[in-house]
């Protein structure tokens, strides 16, 4: 594909500022394809050179008919507003993404139903694909402060067994999605490469910075209690036991969906760890005061 006929597909991502969207955007803009980014506020988001940055609210459709003008490919997630509260706007959001000649959507999958989510696959004006990531690598930051204060990991079900993915794994195959032929209709559950247990992780992080992370296993009762101090709801703890504790099949079981829909294998745990080496490093913390 030319680089002009790149530039002829519009991208526009939602979530844009998010964990995932942000890989999205990055991811698309690599590949050379003209990006716009949606946020509720274009004065406090921040993004690379030649992304154009555009105002709506994905609870608010409407406010998106400026920001789906030219778009040929559109990624969705499945909660907004203020609050994160789960969309039901889908139908009138795919009604102004036909009506502006989207001719592709992804929808990141919330882990749960989704009213957005039922629209899309419902919808057979478009080729979608839904995006099904297991547990994101990015979650191990919540260690950092852990890390940086005391060289110390305090964790749960030490030996439980994440497939866990790359987020920028994630973002790639969405822009295969956007932009190739063949993805329609798909539901693509994305992970990592291997199987890796709370040791491994704590393992592969102190390789990264250089400097020995103790593990300390919590009971449950003592993960539960450390969740509620961090403020935690009771409804978000309870999915935290349920997940860690008792990970479903789906989350502790390889796929090669990165390589397939990609061409190249999926980032490892060990990656991820040397890219954000600096989160867990006392001078991190210090330059951040």
């Amino acid at each position: 594909m030319t680089q002009t006929k790149k530039q002829t597909q519009k991208i526009l991502v939602t979530g844009a500022t998010g964990t995932v969207g942000r890989q999205v955007v990055a991811e698309l803009l690599a590949r050379g394809y003209a990006v716009r980014a949606l946020t509720r506020d274009v004065s406090k988001a921040s993004f690379p050179a030649g992304v154009e940055a555009v105002q709506g609210d994905l609870a608010d459709p409407d406010t998106l008919i400026p920001a789906l003008e030219g778009v040929t490919g559109l990624h969705l997630i499945t909660f907004g507003g203020a609050y994160f509260a789960p969309l039901e706007t889908g139908p009138r959001i795919l009604e102004l993404a036909r009506a502006a000649g989207v001719r592709r959507v992804t929808v990141l999958h919330g882990g749960g139903p989704s009213l957005l989510e039922d629209a899309v696959r419902a919808d057979e004006g478009v080729d979608w694909t839904v995006l099904m990531p297991v547990e994101f690598m990015s979650n191990a930051l919540e260690w950092a402060p852990g890390i940086v204060a005391s060289d110390e990991v305090r964790a749960p079900f030490v030996s439980g067994l994440s497939a866990m993915v790359h987020e920028g794994d994630i973002g790639a195959v969405a822009a295969v999605a956007l932009t190739e032929e063949g993805h329609g209709g798909q539901e693509y559950v994305i992970t990592g490469p291997e199987l890796l247990t709370v040791v491994d992780k704590v393992a592969a992080i102190s390789a990264a910075r250089g400097r020995e992370t103790v593990l300390v296993e919590l009971n449950e009762e003592e993960a539960v209690a450390q969740w509620r101090a961090a403020g935690h709801s009771e409804e978000v703890i309870g999915f935290l036991v349920e997940a860690f504790g008792n990970t479903p099949e789906v989350g502790r079981t390889v796929v090669d969906t990165v390589e397939k829909v990609t061409g190249r294998p999926a980032r490892t745990f060990a990656q991820w760890a040397a890219e954000h080496a600096d989160a867990f490093t006392a001078t991190a913390a210090t330059a951040a005061v």
